[in-house]
């Protein structure tokens, strides 16, 4: 098994606003054109990186040949920025696929902006213009929330309560164990402990991107420190053919692209048919105590939640690495600089 990177968090602390930037972008008819920004706010946003980038985010899939009806409505993209800190796009199809309106935010608030995102669909379709730049001015100007503080948004009218990034990750991981089996979740679970290269694939972009998240949440209090992605646009397929571990998801209408790419030694999950395509047993790698333990746990019905989950792969993890210790050995010659350094990360690990 390889080695892994001591748990950092990806979320920026204390994000200056909730939210950075909010765009709509109206889809090209063939993937030969660029999507088009048709508005943006705030109005005078600088990031122009930012502004070329996110339109090519905002249709994941084959647009020549598939409906809304047919990749929902709501999915979540990833941009990580030169701190190595993870920005969410949140984002809603409307109009049949033709047009996206994106949310870009340092904060992994999924319900929040997800709803937000209903009501700025519901305003441009009826053309409250008036209340859709009024309710985004109260929140761009809002400070970050407390966790559980209520924030009404008076000048529309909405109520929210915003959550702690600590439970975040529950509604992806319980769309997640709906999603796939048991076996199916271990099985990946033990690829991503060997840091394979992992493809996640539906018809569906919510179930998608909420699947990949809720994967990559099983590995808490670690990370997946190589490329994440959790929706491959059409212009990255390339990457399926890299070279180290990543793990990626990639839309149904798209999988056969990245397959002619002749991918080697790759792991596919399809979420709609519950299968997965593997090269490797690497499960078998793992003690059979702790995934017999594991196993029992997730078929209970009590775990048949988001922090259920978390919990029975949060013991997993203490079972297969909680004896870190025992590997690590002190020699006396060693300066003193050298064993502070050790106990700095022993000190990191343990937080």
């Amino acid at each position: 098994m390889n080695s892994f990177c001591l748990f950092v968090c990806l979320c920026r602390e204390n994000p200056e606003r909730t939210f950075d930037l909010v765009v709509q972008v109206a889809c090209p008819a063939s993937e030969n054109e660029d999507p088009t920004v048709l508005w943006n706010f705030p109005q005078d946003h600088t990031d122009q990186e930012v502004l070329q980038m996110i339109p090519k985010f905002c249709f994941p899939f084959d647009v020549e040949s598939v409906s809304q009806s047919q990749v929902g409505q709501n999915f979540t993209f990833v941009l990580t920025d030169i701190e190595s800190k993870q920005r969410f796009g949140f984002c809603r199809l409307t109009q049949g696929c033709r047009v996206c309106i994106c949310l870009l935010s340092y904060l992994p608030w999924f319900e929040i902006y997800y709803k937000l995102l209903n009501t700025l669909a519901d305003y441009l379709t009826k053309q409250q213009e008036n209340d859709l730049n009024d309710m985004l001015n109260s929140l761009y100007e809002l400070p970050v929330p407390m966790p559980f503080t209520p924030v009404s948004l008076s000048v529309v009218g909405i109520y929210l309560i915003f959550p702690p990034l600590s439970n975040t990750r529950q509604r992806n991981l319980t769309e997640y164990f709906v999603a796939v089996d048991v076996n199916n979740m271990l099985q990946l679970y033990a690829s991503m402990l060997h840091e394979r290269r992992i493809i996640i694939t539906s018809s569906k972009l919510s179930t998608l991107t909420a699947c990949v998240h809720g994967a990559a949440a099983l590995l808490f209090p670690m990370y997946w420190q190589h490329i994440f992605i959790p929706v491959l646009p059409p212009h990255l397929l390339d990457y399926c053919c890299a070279p180290m571990p990543y793990f990626v998801g990639v839309h149904l209408s798209l999988l056969e692209r990245a397959r002619s790419r002749s991918l080697e030694d790759v792991i596919i999950l399809n979420v709609d048919n519950n299968t997965i395509e593997s090269p490797f047993d690497d499960l078998q790698n793992l003690p059979s105590d702790v995934v017999s333990s594991l196993k029992s746990k997730l078929k209970k019905q009590s775990t048949a939640t988001g922090d259920g989950v978390a919990r029975a792969f949060l013991r997993a993890q203490a079972a297969l690495f909680g004896s870190y210790r025992d590997a690590l050995r002190y020699k006396p010659q060693y300066s003193s600089n050298c064993v502070h350094q050790k106990k700095e990360i022993l000190h990191q690990i343990e937080m």
